[in-house]
């Protein structure tokens, strides 16, 4: 069965705590060495993509895709693609709808279930001649909407995907919610509020007349956030409906292609519902792991070339699969 019982992830007893796990390498770790190359992606709505590239001149690529108001310039999509390089593939860091530095032209941005944008991506570098392979890694938002793809497509997925793996995921999007929204986790849901509520203020000419600026502006909980702005911008009804059909949760069971989710048990943004072990023993195609210790995007552990466990877990478990 692909529910792995025995995660290789110990970090060490000083270094075992969720939040210090989480906020520690978010603050303090620095990438070097990887030379982003800048293509502009036009999307078929007619807004674009930033889509940074670390190339080797590779026939592989791998794809990734960051969380919540992140870009392809965080830590974890640097370490991620520099340890591929280094095992021989090209890297692609993707920013989201406004997350590349230059503002997005239309009201909607990126979201949780924005899996039309990852298939543009795919289109597009699947039709580059230069790659015989692709793999997808996911954090957080960024991983629901990796697995929510590959769910989506099933047996449609491009023959160029060969892997997915992606961590800290809330694949049941509503319950994850509820757990931001408590007291002890109100420094990273006032972090949230506070750089979402900025990229609106900067982008009011073009989102006035789709939202209630006031209510947004006011917002305190994604329930309150989702409910006045990613709902109306993005066509859903409220923020329930956004969450109900954006869950990644639903799509886990027809996903046929190797693909490994990483949640740590004590991931302080993540619900129950977001540890789907059965659905990992009933599809031998998904596997899911539950390190004990790791927090949200965390897994610190250092090794002598400085990448952290989630990065080796990662590429082991893709180059794994393919031909070399």
């Amino acid at each position: 069965m692909p529910v792995v019982k025995a995660s290789k992830f110990k970090p060490p007893f000083f270094f075992s705590n969720t939040h210090l796990q989480t906020i520690y390498p978010a603050l303090f770790r620095k990438v070097k060495g990887v030379n982003y190359q800048r293509e502009q992606l036009e999307l078929s709505d007619g807004d674009f993509l930033d889509l940074d590239f670390s190339k080797t001149g590779s026939r592989k690529l791998v794809i990734v895709l960051h969380g919540l108001e992140g870009s392809a310039d965080r830590h974890y999509v640097l370490g991620m693609v520099k340890r591929f390089n280094l095992g021989g593939w090209d890297g692609l860091g993707v920013n989201f709808r406004g997350c590349g530095g230059n503002p997005n032209r239309l009201a909607r941005t990126y979201h949780s279930g924005a899996s039309e944008d990852l298939e543009e991506i795919i289109q597009y570098v699947a039709g580059k001649e230069e790659y015989e392979t692709i793999a997808i890694i996911g954090f957080s938002l960024g991983g629901n909407i990796t697995l929510k793809y590959i769910g989506e497509q099933g047996d449609r997925l491009p023959a160029k995907v060969a892997c997915a793996v992606a961590f800290s995921v809330p694949v049941h999007l509503e319950s994850a919610s509820y757990e931001l929204a408590k007291w002890q986790n109100k420094i990273y849901m006032d972090r949230f509020m506070r750089s979402l509520k900025t990229k609106i203020k900067s982008r009011e000419s073009i989102i006035g007349d789709h939202v209630d600026l006031t209510k947004v502006y006011a917002s305190k909980s994604f329930l309150d956030f989702d409910q006045h702005y990613t709902a109306p911008v993005h066509g859903f009804s409220s923020a329930i409906d956004y969450w109900t059909k954006s869950s990644a949760l639903q799509f886990l069971p027809n996903i046929r292609i190797p693909s490994l989710l990483v949640n740590a048990q004590d991931d302080s943004f993540l619900s129950q519902q977001c540890y789907p072990g059965d659905v990992a023993s009933a599809n031998e195609n998904f596997h899911f792991e539950a390190p004990a210790n790791g927090g949200h995007v965390g897994f610190y552990v250092s090794d002598q070339q400085g990448f952290l466990w989630s990065e080796n877990r990662a590429y082991e478990f893709c180059d794994a699969l393919v031909p070399h």
